[in-house]
């Protein structure tokens, strides 16, 4: 044993081996390794284990000779996919800490096909998404770097979010946020991080047991915005423009919007109508009586929308973040835009008395709502003025509301009654509302009132989106289709089982359309039960979401239909804008700024890569509404956390082995109502009629039915509310605690209980009944 080898005991540390490394004047392998630290026997064995998971990391390059990734890319490394650009995954360094702080290399993963290898390729080069992990053998060629997949690795563990705890014994816990993480993590390393913080951590070893090191310091998970903030780090939405995005973006702003080469629309007093706290305007809209006699009781009518194609072309790193984004995403007390402030809320959006760069629909609709004629222009326009909903609406109810709002309310009649000719989806779902003070605090949470002023708005949208779809097939061109396809029968046998427990029939031989849903509900005389059968038909329909193939729109009804109307917020319409400027010659002249592509049109990349688009963008779409929805539901448990203890009138939503799921009337706010807090019987679980049955008493509870439920957690980090029967005030007991059951022990038979007609009994806590609890019966 050397003299610098008698420093160290056992087997070394990763550091250590890869500073040798470096040092080392001559290649390195698990000899010299092994010499230089003088390891023997089975610590060699360890060593070759450990120099395997090294090479798997990207530290070493896995063969005969080493060396330090921290000098350059490895020959073989780990990679992330960071993005999905034109269908081609873009990877970066899983470990990347050059000495010089560049930044790491971006990689197109490819198989050697694909590059131009003289190999036969890879033939199981696998379907790469962003976050996947690959080993891979690293190229650089003139061009940049390429990846050349081995294999793809498993998920690495993700960062978790939580709350720190100090214990009393000075040892610190990650308390989890999320409703479906029940056990909190020792905390190996806190990184700076106090009690009460809510941080970002990671495991530090594959075994639970080696506790997680914190990684990001996010604040006080209770401050006003945090709740945004922890949607936004759990879902992964990129937050932050970099420079080069904000420096294209204030280049895009100043190109020029002229009448030279645009329809001058500025002296039609065309409105926006928006939320009062909108903070972007992607349209608005005109009409007026057709003059034409060949049109007696017919409108024309343009609809207006942000030409956002302009000013973010093909190509550009403009380009490049939307697609990553694919969609603003709303909370209450933010937004997270798809582009950069100074277009979305400044120059791209139809702001109040500004000239704008506009995409124009002029539509020709007749006496009866039918579009006849349709027709699309880059226009320039000033919006006469921005009206909220609440203020256009009680303008038509006053009799106070000038000509051009008149026109569009009678302008909506007709196509209205064209809309219930066609008989869409009906279903009238209450939506929650966040309303905040100034210091960002919970004042009111409400159901978004509906309005005729909705309505109108909507019936415009929905024309000209039908418009843009079918404009664009008129020309063979490609098309982003918004697809909503006929509910599976899988999910209609589901739904015509819970119908039979209300003792109503439904046919599924017959077409399925969408009024058949209509009159189900229209029949429905209690309103309970009619809110009831509409949530389950809601639960029936399929999600929709974005493609170039067409296969309809369900749930309007309609054969044909893309989203045109919100540039700003969805990389969809966006597409649809190009395709038009393609289809219909509606190029711009070319830009001055050489560093801005000159075309707004559809790229050939858009093109050939349409299928790939459209899937990544309805991925992100899902990613939105998920986020938004947990947000709400945490400010929902906020502003109950100071009211736990009170009693609430409740609808039972749903209903499983384990508990009741109910909604607090008027403005929502969900929560479980565990079995254990239920009674002191058996319970059978009826699947098909979504009920749990006492086996003694025989009492129900089933979907629908209306409770009187007490608080008994609100907890805002997560979003969970529990609830308990009045009469049984403190059977809840907090998150991480047992709760202690009387009665008889564990009967030997250990398989789930069943009753006379084979249904499962269910315990108090929900699992197959093998525990009998004695005491009072539920009256």
């Amino acid at each position: 044993m050397n003299e610098k080898s008698k420093k160290f005991q056992g087997l070394p540390s990763k550091e250590q081996i890869l500073e040798f490394v470096k040092t080392s004047e001559t290649p390195t392998g698990k000899r010299e390794i092994a010499r230089e630290f003088g390891l023997k026997g089975q610590e060699k064995i360890s060593l070759k284990a450990l120099l395997r998971d090294m090479a798997e990391e990207g530290l070493i390059d896995g063969k005969k000779s080493a060396f330090h990734s921290m000098g350059g890319l490895p020959r073989v490394t780990v990679l992330r996919v960071a993005d999905i650009e034109d269908g081609v995954p873009i990877a970066v360094p899983e470990s990347w800490s050059p000495d010089s702080g560049e930044l790491p290399p971006r990689l197109r993963v490819v198989d050697r096909k694909q590059a131009g290898g003289k190999g036969k390729g890879n033939r199981a080069f696998p379907a790469l998404r962003k976050g996947d992990r690959v080993l891979a053998r690293t190229e650089e060629t003139g061009t940049g770097w390429l990846a050349h997949v081995m294999k793809k690795l498993p998920d690495a563990q993700t960062a978790m979010m939580g709350v720190v705890e100090i214990d009393k014994t000075g040892k610190g816990w990650l308390a989890p946020i999320e409703k479906s993480v029940r056990n909190s993590a020792a905390i190996a390393d806190l990184g700076g991080a106090e009690e009460g913080q809510l941080v970002l951590a990671e495991p530090t070893g594959k075994s639970p047991r080696a506790g997680v090191k914190v990684t990001q310091i996010l604040g006080d998970p209770l401050e006003p915005k945090s709740f945004s903030l922890i949607a936004i780090a759990k879902h992964e939405i990129p937050f932050h423009f970099d420079d080069a995005v904000k420096d294209a973006a204030q280049a895009a702003a100043k190109l020029p919007v002229s009448a030279d080469s645009r329809e001058d629309l500025r002296h039609l007093p065309i409105v926006a109508i928006d939320p009062a706290d909108a903070r972007d305007h992607d349209d608005a809209i005109w009409a007026a009586p057709d003059d034409d006699p060949a049109n007696a009781g017919g409108w024309k009518a343009i609809v207006a929308i942000a030409d956002v194609s302009y000013y973010v072309r093909p190509g550009s790193a403009l380009d490049r973040e939307a697609r990553k984004r694919g969609n603003s995403v709303y909370f209450p007390d933010r937004v997270v835009p798809m582009l950069p402030e100074i277009l979305s809320a400044d120059v791209c959006s139809l702001g109040e008395g500004e000239p704008r760069a506009a995409m124009a629909c002029h539509m020709t609709v007749d006496a009866k709502g039918k579009i006849k004629d349709w027709r699309f222009t880059r226009a320039i326009v000033k919006i006469s003025e921005v009206i909220a909903y609440e203020d256009a609406q009680s303008r038509i109810d006053d009799d106070s509301a000038d000509e051009s709002l008149r026109h569009l309310w009678a302008c909506w009649k007709v196509l209205n009654a064209a809309r219930e000719a066609r008989d869409p989806l009906d279903l009238d779902l209450p939506e929650r509302r966040v309303v905040l003070n100034e210091a960002g605090r919970i004042e009111e949470i409400a159901v978004r009132e509906r309005l005729d002023a909705h309505r109108v708005v909507e019936e415009f949208m929905i024309a000209a989106n039908v418009a843009a779809a079918k404009a664009l097939e008129s020309k063979v061109a490609p098309v982003v289709y918004r697809i909503h396809e006929t509910p599976s029968r899988e999910k209609l046998m589901a739904l015509k089982d819970y119908l039979a427990t209300y003792d109503r029939n439904f046919t599924l031989g017959q077409v399925i359309t969408p009024g058949i849903f209509n009159r189900l509900i229209k029949d429905t005389a209690d309103d309970a039960e009619r809110a009831l059968i509409m949530e389950q038909v809601l639960r029936s329909q399929t999600q929709a979401y974005y493609g170039p193939q067409n296969a309809g729109h369900f749930g309007l009804a309609l054969g044909s239909y893309a989203h045109f109307t919100s540039p700003i917020r969805r990389y969809s319409d966006l597409l649809v804008h190009r395709a038009l400027v393609d289809a219909f010659n509606l190029e711009q002249p070319k830009p001055q700024d050489r560093d801005i592509p000159a075309r707004s049109g559809l790229s050939d990349k858009d093109r050939a890569s349409l299928e790939s688009i459209t899937e990544a963008i309805s991925k992100t779409e899902r990613r939105a509404m998920e986020a938004e929805r947990d947000t709400i539901d945490r400010y929902v448990a906020a502003w109950l956390s100071g009211k736990v203890g009170e009693v609430f009138d409740t609808r039972v939503t749903g209903v499983q082995k384990f508990g009741l799921f109910a909604t607090i009337l008027n403005f929502g706010g969900d929560g479980l109502l565990p079995i254990s807090t239920i009674g002191d019987e058996y319970f059978v679980y009826e699947e098909k009629a979504q009920k749990l049955v006492g086996s003694d008493t025989g009492t129900e509870y089933k979907v629908g039915d209306r409770l009187k439920l007490r608080l008994a957690e609100a907890n805002p980090l997560s979003g969970a509310l529990k609830f308990e029967l009045p009469e049984q005030e403190g059977k809840v007991e907090p998150r991480g605690k047992k709760i202690v059951h009387k009665g008889k022990a564990r009967t030997k038979d250990r398989g789930p209980k069943k009753d006379a007609q084979g249904k499962h009994i269910v315990g108090k806590r929900g699992r197959p009944g093998n525990i009998r609890h004695q005491g009072r019966k539920k009256k």
